[in-house]
């Protein structure tokens, strides 16, 4: 049976940048544990010994810890989830993770993949979309850069040259005159 001690210590590793290993009975041995020291604390609760006090600030102490020591897991894996989606991920950085963790992470993985699928389509399409509806102007004089109707910068450009821009920023060029249509 896991002891306080054992919490404690598995806490204090956790700290550590590194997702720590876990026996793969640990949330077992914990649950037996708190239930354990529940036990201990709801028996003798009338009796203020120094025993009974000791288990019932033991039993809220090892609750804390393990609360923080699954906080910290927690935020490793999720760090480990921002990286993998970016570059990649080796079956090492999962090795030290409890089944539910696997789980969480893999359940992630999918979900961000999936979204992130979503957002390359929309931006595939709006691109093509903002090709097929370019107006090719040249510019009658040199313009400073400005931002277009997503927001993105552009420019700047130079009398004389040619650029594929969207109809409504080539619109408002050739109307103010530093463009003209070809």
């Amino acid at each position: 049976m896991i002891t306080y001690n054992e919490i404690y210590e598995a806490v204090r590793k956790e700290r550590a940048e590194e997702l720590q290993p876990l026996p793969k009975n640990f949330l077992d041995e914990v649950s037996v544990y708190l239930k354990e020291k529940k036990e201990f604390s709801s028996k003798n609760i009338d009796d203020f010994s120094d025993s009974a006090m000791k288990a019932k600030k033991q039993l809220e102490n090892a609750r804390t810890l393990f609360k923080e020591l699954i906080l910290r897991r927690r935020k490793k894996i999720l760090n480990l989830l921002l990286i993998a989606t970016e570059t990649g991920i080796s079956k090492k950085d999962s090795e030290n993770m409890l089944e539910f963790e696997k789980t969480m992470f893999e359940n992630l993985m999918k979900s961000v993949d999936s979204t992130e699928s979503q957002v390359n389509s929309l931006f595939n399409v709006k691109t093509e979309e903002r090709i097929v509806s370019g107006k090719t102007i040249a510019f009658k004089e040199d313009v400073d850069e400005f931002f277009d109707m997503e927001g993105k910068l552009i420019g700047p450009f130079k009398k004389g040259e040619k650029a594929e821009l969207d109809e409504e920023i080539a619109k408002i060029l050739v109307e103010s005159e530093k463009a003209e249509r070809l």
